[in-house]
């Protein structure tokens, strides 16, 4: 089988670089991102230490189900492929207008557990999402929607606040707007993260998102300004896909070389 074709490739520091992939085959990819860990791997039993990856990728349409996954998740049956891989999960979708971020870190040297990876990760897409939401919003001010993590289901969700002049102050979750899904070998990390920008989300009502039966799964599209959506103004100018993609990588960057600490987890 042939391995994927990367777009590009930056190095963004003596430790970490990315490699970005479009229209990508979901077998091939991962075939690939296996082999490269289990070559880091053995390198570093070697003494020869590689940069860390993150692999920015934009999947043909697939459904892949995690280790554990339970195929009674899979409502309805279609063209689209089912595969089973070895990431943490039950079962997802990918495809596009969804950015998929694939973690291939060695946390021994970063000195980060398993929690530090997730709640990096949720954290990431936490500060992303929610500058996009302050600085792009679509809707109204009188409601305040923000993403957060939650301790009982990892993936970030988006939750509208009641106005302050309403009686409650509760929030309301609203849905799902990003997955994650690690596997970790000698200390090494795979897999990752999928964010939904703009894609369709009808693909999602094949299946149980991530296991959980009734899950809302939601995108940015319909939360802040987009392409030519957007009023003309510098608070309110229209973002894009790569400028979300940009950020992301940014975030995750400084997060890698120590310049953003976690924040305390939600007991929520």
């Amino acid at each position: 089988m042939p391995n994927p074709t990367f777009n590009n490739s930056q190095k963004l520091s003596a430790a970490l670089l990315t490699r970005a992939l479009s229209s990508a085959d979901y077998r091939e990819t991962y075939e690939q991102m296996l082999a490269r860990t289990l070559e880091r791997i053995a390198l570093k039993k070697d003494g020869v230490r590689t940069p860390d990856e993150l692999w920015l990728v934009d999947h043909n349409d697939v459904y892949t189900l995690g280790q554990a996954g339970k195929e009674e998740h899979i409502l309805q049956r279609n063209n689209t492929p089912i595969i089973k891989t070895d990431r943490g999960g039950q079962v997802t979708w990918h495809g596009t207008g969804q950015l998929v971020v694939y973690w291939l870190f060695d946390l021994g040297s970063l000195g980060w557990s398993v929690r530090n990876l997730v709640s990096h990760a949720e954290q990431a897409l936490e500060d992303v999402i929610n500058d996009c939401l302050i600085h792009h919003p679509t809707f109204d001010s009188t409601t305040k929607i923000d993403a957060r993590a939650r301790r009982d289901a990892p993936g970030v969700y988006l939750y509208s606040d009641i106005a302050p002049s309403s009686v409650t102050t509760d929030s309301i979750m609203l849905g799902k707007v990003a997955s994650l899904g690690f596997k970790i070998k000698h200390n090494f990390s795979y897999h990752g993260l999928a964010l939904n920008i703009d894609c369709d989300l009808s693909a999602f009502n094949a299946i149980n998102p991530c296991g959980y039966a009734g899950m809302q799964m939601l995108r940015l599209a319909d939360v802040i300004a987009m392409n030519d959506t957007a009023i003309n103004t510098a608070k309110n100018s229209a973002i894009n896909y790569a400028q979300i993609t940009q950020k992301l990588v940014n975030n995750i960057a400084r997060r890698h070389a120590g310049l953003i600490d976690l924040r305390p987890i939600s007991s929520k």
